[in-house]
């Protein structure tokens, strides 16, 4: 008999029929648990003998055992039965106790440093059976491509102007300030809010780009106000700069709660920036592809609670 027409033969029940009768080796057991009437079960044992070719179960004694065939078919069917289960159990509802699937995360280290640290202990503590892959947002990645694609569930990060084809969750704004080491001569002299000439002119550090030409939100701004800051450092590792900052004269211009995270290890002083930027604004994005998933929203759930939890600390 062909495959296709084989396929047109069988269906899920006459699977579980399969598994459940090769493991309880009893048709009446079989029925008690399956919930049938024992002559459906026969019938279905009887389809099944004449699609394998094989008696699949025979007597021995007061008994049944499998014959080689059905011992090979306990395995692939259990398998096909529990594929089917998670086939739609997301579409049904999301379990993180039980649940074994892998989230996927595209983020950008400008967030505040404990977020993906406790993200992650949160996910682990209510989905311990679940993976987590945590991707770097780089000049090499392109998340709306990874997005559509399924490479990624969400990516975290701050833009001043969110992608208009993604569906789209506000995390946080933040105060922009600047960052420096405690010896800096700003400290004494002071940026002139009125004439900020001496802030454009210091020496700034700042992450390298995301993608050839971009921009980031420091720079958008300062570019619609015709302005442009002395960038002498790029660096890809925002996680990196603070220390850069605390053994130099280089200025960091960022979110506020990413500065007091490192205040109070380096030794760095935290000052209002002399321009009076927009609040630096977090967001999570994710595709329509991840919209309605049970998991995912769960997912973006996490997200939002640790984004909560931090910025109320």
């Amino acid at each position: 008999m062909k495959d296709e027409a084989l396929f047109d033969k069988i269906d899920l029940h006459l699977i579980r029929v399969l598994n459940t009768v090769l493991t309880e080796r009893s048709v009446s057991r079989a029925a008690i648990r399956l919930g049938m009437y024992q002559p459906a079960v026969s019938a279905a044992l009887k389809r099944l003998r004449g699609l394998a070719g094989d008696p699949i179960l025979v007597r021995s004694g007061a008994g049944m055992v499998p014959t080689d065939a059905g011992l090979r078919m306990i395995e692939p069917s259990a398998s096909i039965l529990k594929a089917a289960g998670v086939l739609f159990s997301d579409a049904r509802g999301f379990d993180p106790a039980t649940a074994e699937v892998t989230f996927r995360m595209a983020a950008s280290d400008y967030l505040d440093p404990l977020f993906l640290p406790q993200l992650v202990a949160q996910i682990k503590s209510q989905a311990p059976r679940c993976q987590i892959e945590i991707m770097a947002l780089s000049a090499q990645s392109d998340y709306r491509a990874h997005l559509a694609q399924g490479e990624v569930d969400i990516v975290i990060g701050n833009w001043s102007a969110p992608p208009e084809d993604l569906h789209m969750g506000r995390l946080f704004g933040d105060e922009v300030v600047c960052l420096v080491a405690k010896n800096h001569p700003a400290i004494r002299r002071k940026w002139d809010v009125a004439n900020p000439a001496s802030w454009l002119e210091a020496e700034h550090i700042a992450p390298s780009a995301m993608h050839p030409g971009a921009k980031g939100v420091i720079d958008e701004y300062l570019d619609k106000l015709g302005l442009t800051r002395n960038i002498t450092v790029r660096c890809p590792h925002f996680g990196l700069m603070p220390s850069m900052v605390a053994s130099s004269l280089l200025v960091m211009t960022t979110g506020r709660q990413y500065c007091e995270r490192f205040a109070a290890l380096l030794p760095v002083k935290i000052l209002p920036s002399p321009i009076d930027f927009p609040r630096m604004m977090y967001y999570q994005l994710w595709h329509e592809r991840t919209h309605t998933s049970k998991a995912a929203k769960w997912l973006r759930d996490r997200v939002k609670s640790v984004a909560t939890a931090l910025r109320k600390e």
